[in-house]
């Protein structure tokens, strides 16, 4: 994110702003420090116009796995031996 954030020329209190967020709250999700919502994420995500891309990598059929097995029907429990 914070590579996102500087590639667009953002301070960081530019991009908590648009996020909705607060500004140590963005400043400790870029150092991976702390604990913060998913929604924190996904706003600052959203703020930086990267959402949908993000979103898309997140889907697990976009993956090679899971484009591979899309058909399949998904085990309601996955256990081992």
């Amino acid at each position: 994110m914070r590579t996102w954030r500087k590639l667009q020329r953002l301070t960081q209190s530019e991009l908590a702003d648009r996020a909705g967020i607060d500004q140590r709250t963005l400043r400790n999700l870029e150092a991976g420090r702390g604990t913060m919502s998913f929604e924190a994420a996904l706003r600052v995500l959203n703020g930086l116009g990267v959402l949908d891309t993000a979103i898309d990598v997140l889907d697990p059929y976009n993956s090679e796995v899971g484009r591979l097995r899309a058909d399949e029907r998904l085990p309601e429990r996955v256990r081992h031996a």
